[in-house]
C-alpha cells in the first residue's frame, strides 16, 4: 500500500479467500473484469455471491468508471448503493457478492472525505467499538441475501447494552471513518463496507458463532 500510494496511481484493495490482502495496480490497465472464474483480472472464486463475470472497469480519460449493466445477477454496491455504473473516486468501497473492494487513487487532487485515513486498511478501535462494528457488520457475512446492517436496537440486544450506549459508539465510530458528514440513511451501509474493506472485521469472526 506505501509503494502504492508513493506511485499515486489508482489500485484496488481488497482481502482474498485466506483472508490475505491483494493489490491490483491499474496504471498500466484500460479495462478488468472482476468475476468469480479464473481468468478475470480480480477472481473472487470463493464468492459464491459473485457471478462469473460479475463487472467491468474502464478507464476513460484520467477516471475509471465500473460497469454492471445487468451482467451480474446480485448486483454491484458502491459505498452501499447499487449501481450499474460509476465513476469511482478515491476511498470508494465496491461490494462485490460478500466481498469489498476498496478503490485507491492517492494522487487525485480532490478528495471526498469519506476515507478512513490515508492507511485505510490499518484503522484502530477499541475493543467495545469492534464489538459494535461485528454486530453492525454482521447481516453482510451472515445473511448476504437480505444485507443490510443491523440496527443500534438489535446491536444492543446482542451486547447486552442500553440503545443509547451504541448510539454513542456509533457516533464515535462515524467520525473516526470520516463519514459523519454522510446522509444519515447512508451513514450505517457504509461504515459496515468500510470495516469489512479496513478488515476491522472479516468474515473469519463469524465462523465459530
Amino acid at each position: 500500500m506505501i509503494a502504492l500510494d508513493r506511485v499515486g496511481g489508482p489500485y484496488l484493495l481488497y482481502r482474498d479467500g485466506a483472508d490475505a490482502q491483494v493489490e491490483v495496480a491499474l496504471v498500466a490497465r484500460t479495462r478488468l473484469t472482476i468475476g468469480r472464474e479464473p481468468g478475470n483480472d480480480v477472481a473472487l472464486g470463493w464468492d459464491g455471491r459473485v457471478s462469473r463475470l460479475h463487472a467491468e472497469l474502464e478507464r476513460r480519460g484520467e477516471s475509471w468508471i465500473l460497469e454492471d449493466d445487468g451482467i451480474s445477477t446480485n448486483g454491484t454496491l458502491v459505498n452501499g448503493d447499487r449501481v450499474r455504473s460509476r465513476r469511482l473516486r478515491h476511498g470508494d468501497v465496491l461490494r462485490v457478492g460478500r466481498t469489498p473492494i476498496v478503490y485507491r487513487a492517492p494522487g487525485e487532487a480532490a478528495v471526498d472525505g469519506t476515507l478512513v485515513s490515508d492507511g485505510s486498511i490499518a484503522v484502530s478501535v477499541t475493543p467495545a467499538q469492534r464489538r459494535v462494528l461485528l454486530e453492525l457488520c454482521r447481516p453482510f457475512v451472515t445473511d448476504p441475501a437480505h444485507a443490510f446492517p443491523a440496527t443500534n436496537a438489535e446491536i444492543a440486544a446482542a451486547l447486552v447494552v442500553s440503545e443509547r450506549a451504541v448510539k454513542s459508539q456509533m457516533r464515535t465510530l462515524f467520525r473516526r471513518f470520516g463519514i459523519e458528514d454522510l446522509p444519515q440513511n447512508a451513514k450505517r451501509a457504509r461504515l459496515a463496507e468500510m470495516a469489512l474493506a479496513a478488515a476491522v472485521v472479516s468474515a473469519t469472526d463469524y465462523q465459530d458463532r
